[in-house]
């Protein structure tokens, strides 16, 4: 997918989406949206175990949209705090439902290096 492909689905997200808040919330360091993340940075040998404080993960919810009856695509920041201090960050997209967060395989981009 090009980056501006994935730049206006996260655009028409984020302004088609008035309650993120209201959905459902599947936001956290111990939710589906963070865990698959986790598993898919560490299948590509981007995370170890032994490398990742995960008392200090965060998964933050940035966007959401529903797409169907009871059914929300869902964005979000997840940042993994390494031991040696280093950050790595990615944007993980999911579908969710209000009693379920893993309606859908996690869609996961790593974000190499954030603007500041």
């Amino acid at each position: 997918m090009s980056r501006a492909y994935i730049a206006s689905v996260l655009g028409a997200m984020l302004m088609g989406s008035g309650s993120a808040v209201a959905d459902p919330n599947c936001a956290g360091p111990d939710h589906w949206p963070a865990n698959m993340t986790f598993a898919q940075l560490k299948n590509a040998g981007l995370l170890t175990n032994d490398a990742v404080d995960f008392a200090r993960t965060k998964s933050d919810q940035i966007a959401s949209q529903k797409v169907g009856r009871d059914l929300y695509r869902q964005v979000f920041k997840v940042t993994f705090y390494l031991k040696d201090g280093r950050e790595v960050r990615a944007i993980a997209v999911s579908d969710a439902s209000r009693g379920e967060c893993s309606m859908s395989d996690v869609t996961v981009y790593r974000i190499a290096e954030p603007l500041r």
